[in-house]
């Protein structure tokens, strides 16, 4: 019976449609199809060697680079399970994660081999020979290019199937510890296809990808473009120069970056060096995480004329959800847009589940070919964040007479002040458009008096001149409420600021270090 191909069975396609194309580029390597895919099924070739089989866990502490994108594909070619972990972790944050997993084996890159060798005793199901460095050798350690060299370049003959598992992916933890997120082959299928057509990718795009690869976000655009048989620029995640992205832009003829606000900001930053570019490659823009404002939209577009600015919503569990169009963007500000096709629908229900009026707020759910499967060993956290059929994130949200839905906030950053409801997306929307604010977020601290105080938290444009905290209270006055503008605003420095590996700001985190840690009034 015919059946959609996965990541990992399209390579072998690809690899005799596109024999030409680069499939894969980095700042040193390029890889085209043909060479991609041989140096996958020798990956393959040793991960079954280690006696893995269909389902085995592989987690990977690896930094954005070519070796992750081939575990990736040779997991899909196999049946095994990668096990992506954020480098940005501490080492008992890898630790949970590879013991949560079951993972049975280890690679990482040789910069983070000393938290592997720390936590290294109480990884009770990773065999002792199935630790792999990527880079400079290290004791106890297999390297990973000497490890796939003698391994055959055939086909492994593993039977995987579109809903078997392929990737357990660790939500940040913005409301405890982190959940496995376990998602399957033919969730990814329907997102490259979707996203081709939502889009209108084709073979002749570039990608840039700047997202860490242990991000949904990665894998999800990353491979859309492996999969439809384009190409993928892997950047390091945690170098984005503004310069050094105009460069690479110009270099490799990019036609779609996927980014957050805060990547923008850094590249308007840089608008006089982007004059000297030529970025006129660049078609497609997508802007996820957070909502772009109005002076930033107008920015971008100007930076990249002719450019079609796309903006997201979704998640780890339900892929994207919906998609705001480039013909919507001034119309329809701060929206995220109509459902994603093959979304079946979204609701928005209150806290009986029944179905909000237009403009009435309530929790937003979602259904479609892009779900999960399950949180890993949570059934009870899996039944909790469904309605039927109907899944939610945590989002708050409402939609106008039109149809557009917009983002509210997290159901979990809710301020409650004297008794009022205070959205903290709604303080950062105002308190973000002060010329002096590169980013803020908004927390709701313990007050005697109020039970919550609205707190802003900082991070100014520059060192020059920068807002006080008594312009940024005052700044308030005239667009919010009186119990919705900040009691206090405390200026901090961008890596004070804890976010996700996507960017997001971490406010739980945020709220809880400020609380053990300050005396604030």
């Amino acid at each position: 019976m015919a059946c959609w191909m996965n990541l990992g069975q399209m390579l072998k396609v690809n690899a005799k449609k596109f024999p030409d194309t680069v499939a894969l580029k980095d700042r040193d390597r390029s890889f085209t199809y043909p060479e991609v895919n041989r140096r996958v099924n020798k990956l393959a070739h040793s991960l079954l060697s280690l006696g893995l089989s269909k389902g085995d866990k592989v987690a990977v502490l690896l930094e954005n680079s070519v070796e992750i994108v081939e575990v990736y594909l040779a997991t899909a070619k196999t049946g095994l399970v990668i096990v992506p972990i954020n480098f940005r972790l501490t080492g008992r944050e890898v630790e949970y994660i590879v013991n949560n997993s079951d993972a049975r084996a280890l690679i990482a890159h040789d910069e983070f081999t000393p938290t592997v060798d720390a936590i290294r005793p109480n990884l009770g199901n990773v065999g002792p020979d199935n630790y792999f460095v990527v880079g400079a050798e290290r004791e106890g350690y297999r390297e990973y290019e000497t490890f796939i060299r003698a391994a055959t370049e055939s086909e492994p003959e593993a039977q995987v199937a579109p809903a078997d598992a392929w990737i357990l992916i660790y939500t940040s933890g913005t409301t405890g510890k982190p959940k496995g997120v376990v998602r399957s082959h033919e969730s990814h299928i329907a997102f490259y296809l979707i996203n081709a057509v939502d889009f209108g990718f084709n073979e002749h795009d570039v990608c840039l990808n700047v997202m860490p690869l242990c991000h949904i976000n990665s894998t999800f655009f990353t491979f859309t473009f492996t999969y439809i048989g384009g190409t993928a620029y892997i950047h390091p995640a945690r170098s984005f120069r503004g310069e050094e992205i105009l460069e690479i832009i110009e270099r490799e003829k990019i036609t779609f970056i996927s980014l957050i606000p805060t990547h923008y900001s850094l590249l308007l930053n840089v608008a006089e060096e982007a004059k000297k570019r030529d970025v006129s490659s660049i078609k497609k823009l997508l802007c996820s995480s957070a909502p772009a404002r109005k002076d930033m939209k107008l920015a971008i577009m100007d930076f990249f004329p002719g450019v079609e600015l796309y903006e997201a919503y979704g998640s780890t569990e339900a892929g994207i959800v919906t998609v705001l169009k480039p013909y919507d963007q001034m119309r329809k500000l701060g929206s995220i847009g109509f459902e994603s096709l093959g979304t079946d629908f979204v609701k928005i229900l209150d806290e009986e589940g029944n179905e909000v009026g237009v403009g009435e707020i309530g929790e937003l759910y979602s259904r479609g070919p892009m779900l999960f499967d399950e949180y890993y060993k949570l059934p009870e956290k899996t039944a909790a964040s469904f309605r039927g059929e109907w899944f939610s994130a945590g989002d708050l949200a409402r939609r106008d007479k039109d149809g557009f839905y917009q983002i509210v906030d997290r159901k979990d950053n809710l301020i409650i002040t004297g008794g009022e409801h205070v959205y903290p997306s709604e303080v950062e929307k105002v308190i973000g458009s002060h010329p002096g604010v590169f980013d803020v977020a908004i927390v709701g601290l313990p007050h005697e008096k109020w039970g919550e105080a609205v707190t802003a938290f900082v991070i100014p444009k520059g060192l020059n001149d920068p807002p006080t905290e008594e312009e940024i209270i005052a700044f308030c006055k005239d667009k919010l409420a009186a119990y919705k503008r900040p009691k206090a605003a405390h200026f901090i420095s961008p890596e004070e600021m804890p976010r996700t590996g996507s960017g997001k700001i971490l406010h739980r985190a945020l709220r809880e270090r400020v609380v053990s840690s300050r005396d604030l009034k």
